[in-house]
């Protein structure tokens, strides 16, 4: 660490994303993923994870149940990685005249390099890695270290007629990757890993100014050091960057304390096809017209490569305790929601999860004997007989508090009396904790059924408190109702969690799985399905996204949120920032 000549702090350097750690063909650490133990029981491997080493007895078992699957039988052998790849577009003279402009250290042709910076994280994505492969993918693989050098690729670009693709944690689930067969040109992911570094921490006015390529738990562990924190942590923090979160106009699980995104957000250097985007002075808020930085969040890589922004910190908090809460209905706990948020004093992180997820969470918990299977059972005693809660209506929520120890107190007053008001019964920290361990283990669950032939996704909107209940209701008959017509023999899996908390409403976050059998085009009856899903969001007033972006995936739904004029107001900004349409794949 360093003292700059300002005052400010300049951190050491944060370790460089290294691709040997992290899985080939799905989400997260290579050491990681969910196997079947000969007993039946299901065990996560490594040892990141409060999970990991324990051995789950009930999730498979469940799994099957709910979704009327032989698992046992269903097993499919997983074809050798990696599959077929497609050969690079770029001659030699493409490659030589770009290693003028950055080192060749910081080129790269390599085929499995190449097939990493080609897709993101969908299920169709990861089906495809493991089966068939990715027909088009990026030609070369570039890693620059200055905002010069971005700029030089970005006019090197330009003047070779080349398609530029940023590349953040490539975590992305929206298709913003997946490169098309129709794209001719040659294809330059700008991978920004290399341009991590914390350039200066601002202790007095609790800023920092940040590379884009900074990796979230890298990022948070570097700011903690120093006593701070962003506390922006998307469920992807793990693997996302920050240029990513800008792009896709991100938000976190602790917003209620921190904000979204664009609440973080105080200044951004973006590099376009005519230059640099940048101001001065960075203030806490100004009013200079029409703001760039706002056309950037959620621009999805569009108009331009996000090179560093200066965002806001604040203390790492001085306490921070986790809590749960049954309710013996979704209703009961949507209105303890409702009336949480009205009194200001809202815990860093709340969700409320249906009883489909509160089943699912209590298969993460390893077989117990002695004592503690005699707590266990004393447990539900308590919860089902003495308390009158059913257990296929009961639902849970948790809590994450973080401030001062009078902020948390005063919250943990206000949770407590609302909760009685609605019947709600504390399940304690311990349970809050576990609770939140779907957050990081959902999609090694999703990459682990996958293997039998499951296929699940995760999608997201945002809805008014007085349709947040018919529109989850809704858009589950919908999936109900469309799944019937595919005449598979298995059971969907649905499920919805209330995930972050407004004024006005809520985000909701729904999961479907559904086993594909014999089908032809496994990916192709997942989408009919999603796409369904999408369609009675809309119908029902939800959003199109509230934080997952639209890339590919939700480009089809646009004209139904947008008017007309919006659209082209879009449209416009695109062509008149990037007329020669570097930025982004070209669909035809």
């Amino acid at each position: 660490m360093n003292q700059s000549s300002t005052g400010r702090i300049v951190p050491n350097a944060l370790p460089v994303e290294d691709d040997s750690q992290l899985a080939q063909d799905a989400w997260g650490f290579r050491d990681t993923s969910f196997s079947l133990l000969e007993n039946g029981s299901v065990s996560l491997t490594g040892n990141r994870y409060a999970l990991s080493g324990l051995e789950l007895p009930s999730l498979l078992p469940w799994v099957s149940d709910v979704m009327s699957v032989n698992f046992r039988a269903s097993a499919i052998p997983r074809k050798p990685f990696p599959p077929a790849i497609p050969a690079s577009r770029a001659d030699n003279d493409f490659v030589a005249a770009l290693s003028r402009v950055v080192a060749p250290s910081a080129i790269t042709q390599d085929p499995l390099v190449r097939l990493r910076h080609g897709h993101g994280h969908t299920v169709e994505e990861i089906y495809s890695l493991r089966n068939d492969g990715l027909s088009r993918i990026p030609d070369v693989v570039v890693y620059p270290e200055t905002t010069e050098e971005v700029e030089q690729i970005v006019a090197f670009a330009a003047e070779h007629n080349v398609c530029l693709l940023p590349y953040g944690g490539g975590t992305n689930v929206i298709d913003a990757l997946r490169c098309p067969d129709t794209e001719t040109r040659v294809i330059l992911s700008v991978d920004m890993r290399r341009m991590n570094r914390i350039l200066w921490i601002d202790a007095e006015n609790h800023t920092a100014c940040i590379q884009a390529g900074a990796v979230g738990r890298h990022l948070a562990e570097a700011l903690g050091k120093h006593g701070f924190t962003m506390g922006h942590e998307p469920d992807s923090y793990e693997f996302s960057t920050l240029g990513g979160w800008i792009a896709t106009h991100a938000s976190g699980m602790k917003k209620n304390r921190y904000g979204n995104i664009e609440e973080l957000l105080l200044d951004v250097h973006v590099v376009t096809a005519s230059g640099l985007v940048s101001r001065t002075p960075v203030v806490p808020r100004d009013s200079i017209g029409a703001d760039p930085r706002r056309w950037i969040m959620g621009s999805e890589g569009r108009l331009g490569i996000i090179t560093q922004a200066v965002v806001k910190l604040r203390r790492l908090p001085e306490a921070e305790q986790h809590d749960a809460i049954v309710f013996k209905s979704f209703d009961d706990g949507v209105n303890f929601l409702y009336d949480l948020t009205r009194t200001g004093k809202i815990p860093a992180s709340v969700r409320l999860v249906d009883n489909m997820q509160f089943q699912l969470s209590q298969t993460l918990k390893p077989g117990v004997e002695g004592v503690a299977a005699v707590k266990r059972k004393f447990e539900k005693w308590f919860i089902t007989k003495a308390k009158g809660f059913e257990p296929f209506s009961m639902v849970a929520c948790t809590l994450l508090y973080e401030g001062n120890r009078d902020e948390v107190e005063s919250q943990q007053a206000t949770v407590k009396r609302l909760a009685s008001k609605y019947g709600g019964v504390h399940a304690g920290a311990e349970n809050g904790a576990k609770g939140y361990q779907l957050t990081f283990g959902i999609a090694y669950i999703r990459d682990f059924v996958m293997g039998f032939g499951v296929l699940a996704e995760s999608f997201e909107t945002t809805v008014s408190w007085t349709d947040v209940r018919s529109l989850i209701a809704r858009v589950k008959k919908r999936l109900l109702d469309e799944f019937a017509q595919l005449g598979l023999s298995s059971k969907p899996f649905i499920t919805a969690r209330v995930t972050q908390l407004y004024d006005s409403g809520v985000c909701v976050y729904f999961y479907l799985g559904i086993h594909h059998g014999n089908a032809e085009h496994p990916t192709d009856v997942y989408a009919i399905l999603e796409r369904a899903a999408r369609d009675e969001i809309l119908k029902a007033g939800g959003s199109l996204s509230h934080h997952h972006g639209i890339g590919r995936l939700r480009r089809e739904f646009l004209p139904r949120v947008l008017s007309p004029a919006a659209l082209a107001w879009s449209d416009g900004i695109k062509h008149a920032v990037d007329p020669q349409h570097l930025f982004g794949v070209i669909d035809s």
